[in-house]
């Protein structure tokens, strides 16, 4: 049975899901603290190799019980035989625009994340990526036209005061050291800017497209992403200077940091809006400076933890205050889905 006809995730099971990926996301710093000889590039392209190998494998699991109904949903006339195969298999839809903005931001993170990671530290990536609510808050109200209640824009304004609080005072430590220190910082901290905008841009295009009602299902947008990131990074890639102990490192992130919370995150989506789903997101940013404090050493300021807690106390707050608002009120994959059993009735 397709995902879309199975019984829809609740905005309690999705927002659950939701805290679980961002935990698994925040692998990523405390990992990379932990590799011996792997250069930037090589860093990025095994990771993200290891998430293509992942999906290749795990999709068709995923999309198993859909091909008694894929030949009604998508259009295969102007598919060649290749093409039908990777759409049975894998979901590919070379025929929508979505998909394929979508693999092109899903791979602009997988890169621009762990090359970040390479210039300056945890927190500071962490906390520039927290830029995204903001960001997707408003691609989402000028390009779809979705209006945010009260409570989420002042859950934004709250959250982007306890980054900018938690990141200027790194800016402020790493000025009063050397002037490589400084270099490094601004390098990584641009880089790492590539991020949130890119996840801004790719939560509204699966939104939009929930939204209109589209049988594509842009989970396969991962794998694209996946597959860009190897290609683009693997001719700097080389030669390679990895130790076996790096390799597997990053082969636990391909599947655990990035291949499974990924998938996981598009399917909150169709639930979540948009940026519900980049403020839960956010908790990668506490989840992450917590796990390279305690498991590479990277220990946080007084200014970091206070602007975390702003942070945390903006998501609770919103989801709290929204709660009770949220119930009785139909949800994209919930529409989704009563249109679909109406259809098979």
């Amino acid at each position: 049975m397709d995902i879309r006809y199975q019984k829809p995730l609740g905005h309690t099971q999705a927002v659950f899901l939701m805290v679980a990926v961002a935990l698994l996301w925040s692998m990523a710093g405390v990992v990379t603290r932990q590799l011996e000889s792997a250069a930037r590039f090589e860093v990025t392209f095994w990771r993200s190799a290891f998430t293509a190998i992942t999906l290749i494998l795990i999709l068709p699991l995923w999309r198993r019980n859909r091909a008694a109904q894929q030949a009604g949903q998508a259009k295969t006339s102007g598919r060649s035989g290749l093409g039908r195969v990777l759409n049975r298999y894998w979901g590919v839809v070379p025929e929508s625009r979505a998909f394929w903005i979508s693999g092109l931001c899903w791979s602009v993170m997988f890169s621009a994340f762990m090359l970040a990671l390479t210039f300056t530290s945890v927190a500071n990536v962490l906390i520039i990526m927290s830029l995204g609510p903001l960001l997707t808050a408003l691609v989402a109200r000028v390009f779809i036209g979705q209006g945010l209640p009260l409570r989420t824009w002042l859950a934004c304004m709250a959250a982007g005061a306890g980054i900018v609080y938690m990141y200027g005072s790194q800016l402020v430590a790493a000025m009063t050291a050397s002037e490589a220190g400084v270099s490094s910082l601004v390098t990584g901290s641009l880089i790492a800017l590539c991020v949130p905008v890119a996840a801004s841009v790719n939560w509204t295009v699966v939104q939009r497209s929930q939204t209109q009602g589209a049988t594509v299902d842009l989970v396969p947008s991962v794998l694209l992403g996946a597959c860009l990131s190897s290609l683009y990074t693997l001719p700097l890639a080389v030669p390679f200077a990895a130790t076996t102990a790096d390799v597997a490192w990053l082969a636990l992130l391909g599947i655990f940091q990035l291949a499974i919370p990924c998938a996981l995150s598009v399917v909150c989506a169709r639930v979540l809006k948009a940026p519900e789903i980049s403020l839960l997101a956010l908790l990668e940013v506490i989840f992450g400076i917590l796990l390279a404090w305690l498991g590479a050493g990277e220990q946080p300021g007084t200014n970091v933890l206070l602007g975390g807690g702003v942070v945390i106390g903006a998501l609770f707050m919103n989801e709290l205050m929204g709660w009770r608002s949220r119930r009785g009120t139909p949800r994209i994959q919930t529409l989704t889905a009563q249109k679909a059993q109406d259809h098979m009735r």
